[in-house]
C-alpha cells in the first residue's frame, strides 16, 4: 500500500503520517480508528463547501444554498469522489469487513474521505483542508446545476409543467405486485393537456411514483423540443382600426366611381355620419361630370347632355338635390380649385 499515491491524488503530503494512517483506520481494525477525525472533517467540509457556495453563487438564496451544500456533502457525493481517488485500496480494515467486502461499502469510503480531510487540518491547518476540498469539489460544481441539483424527480417536473403553465401531472397507482412484506408498486403518470402517459416501478408508492416523474419529465421535454411554440399572428389592419375607433376615410382617397350614385338616395330628415359620407361621395361625382361655364356656373342643358340626358346624370342630380335638402354635409373643393355651384332651372 503505497501511500505517497494517496497524498498526491490529494494533493496533500503529511508531516505527521500517523495522521493518514487513523484517518483510513476502520473501527473494525483497531481501537486507534478514524471516527473522531471523520467528525472534525466533516465541519470543515460543511464549511468550505459552504464558502464555495456562497462565493460562486452570488444571487441563490440562503434556501436554495443550503439545497445545494446538502447534496453536495452527502454520502453519495462524498462516496464518488472517494472512487476517483481509488480510495478502497489504501482503507485499513478488520478479517470481518474485508470478507463482506467492505472496502466497497459507501458508507465505509464516505467516512474515510471526512476523516482525511480532518487529518490534513490538524497536520496544516484551516487553509491546506481548505485547498484539498476546493480542488475536488470546483469541478463538480462546474458541472451542476444549482436550481435543480437535489431537487427530486416530481418536483422538478411540477416546476417545469407550472413554467409552461400546464396543469399539475395525475399520479395513479396502476398495479401492485410481489408479497405484503415486499411488494412493488406500479404508478402512472399523466400530462392529459400533452397527451402524456408513462409508467414507473418501486418499492413503495412513493418511490413509484418519483420513477414515472422522472420518465414524464423526460418526455414533456422532448415534446416542447419537438414542438416550438407557433408566434403570434398579427392582427389585420382593418380590425386595429375599427378597434381603436380611427376613421378609416383617408383624405388621399381616389373619389368614388359613378357606379356609387347609380340609385337616388331617399331622402330622410335626419341623416347620420355614414349617410353624410356617402351623399358627399354622390355629390362629388355629380360635380365632376358636369361641363364647367365660362362664368364659373355650371349648366345642367346644353349640347348633347340636354338632348339625351343619360340615367347616371339623372341620378347624380338626384343626390344633390338629397343633399341640399337636408343640410347636413357640404362639398369641400380642394383649396387650388376654384369653387363651383350649382345651379338648378325652375323651367321644365
Amino acid at each position: 500500500m503505497d501511500l505517497m499515491l494517496l497524498q498526491n491524488r490529494l494533493g496533500h503530503t503529511f508531516k505527521d503520517a500517523t495522521l493518514l494512517q487513523q484517518a483510513l483506520t476502520h473501527r473494525s481494525h483497531s481501537t486507534l480508528h478514524n471516527e473522531r477525525l471523520e467528525f472534525l472533517g466533516d465541519s470543515i467540509l460543511n464549511c468550505v463547501v459552504a464558502s464555495l457556495l456562497f462565493d460562486r453563487y452570488t444571487k441563490i438564496d440562503e434556501g436554495d444554498l443550503s439545497r445545494v451544500r446538502a447534496n453536495l456533502v452527502k454520502q453519495q457525493s462524498l462516496y464518488e469522489i472517494a472512487q476517483r481517488l481509488e480510495l478502497s485500496q489504501f482503507l485499513r480494515l478488520g478479517e470481518g469487513e474485508l470478507k463482506s467486502g467492505g472496502f466497497r461499502r459507501p458508507s465505509i469510503l464516505a467516512d474515510t474521505l471526512e476523516a482525511l480531510f480532518g487529518a490534513i487540518f490538524l497536520d496544516a491547518g484551516f487553509d491546506a483542508a481548505r485547498d484539498v476540498i476546493r480542488a475536488l469539489y470546483i469541478p463538480i460544481l462546474d458541472t451542476v446545476d444549482p436550481k435543480t441539483l437535489g431537487k427530486d424527480a416530481k418536483t422538478l417536473l411540477q416546476e417545469y409543467l407550472q413554467g409552461k403553465k400546464i396543469a399539475l401531472p395525475q399520479y395513479n397507482v396502476v398495479a401492485t405486485h410481489g408479497a405484503a412484506h415486499n411488494q412493488e408498486f406500479e404508478i402512472e403518470c399523466l400530462v392529459p393537456k400533452l397527451d402524456i402517459q408513462v409508467f414507473g416501478n418501486g418499492g413503495s408508492r412513493r418511490a413509484g411514483e418519483q420513477a414515472a416523474a422522472k420518465l414524464a419529465l423526460e418526455a414533456v421535454q422532448k415534446a416542447f423540443v419537438k414542438a416550438p411554440a407557433a408566434p403570434r399572428k398579427a392582427k389585420p389592419r382593418t380590425a386595429q382600426l375599427k378597434l381603436s375607433g380611427i376613421a378609416t376615410i383617408q383624405p388621399d382617397a381616389p373619389e368614388a366611381s359613378l357606379d356609387v350614385v347609380s340609385k337616388p338616395a331617399a331622402p330622410v330628415k335626419d341623416k347620420g355620419p355614414a349617410e353624410a359620407t356617402a351623399a358627399v361621395a354622390a355629390v362629388k361625382a355629380s360635380a365632376k361630370a358636369q361641363v364647367p361655364a365660362v362664368n364659373g356656373s355650371v349648366g345642367t342643358a346644353g349640347g348633347a347632355e340636354a338632348a339625351a340626358p343619360s340615367k347616371t346624370s339623372n341620378a347624380a342630380n338626384a343626390a344633390t338635390e338629397t343633399v341640399a335638402a337636408s343640410s347636413v354635409a357640404t362639398v369641400a373643393t380642394p383649396s387650388n380649385a376654384t369653387p363651383h355651384t350649382t345651379s338648378k332651372s325652375k323651367t321644365a
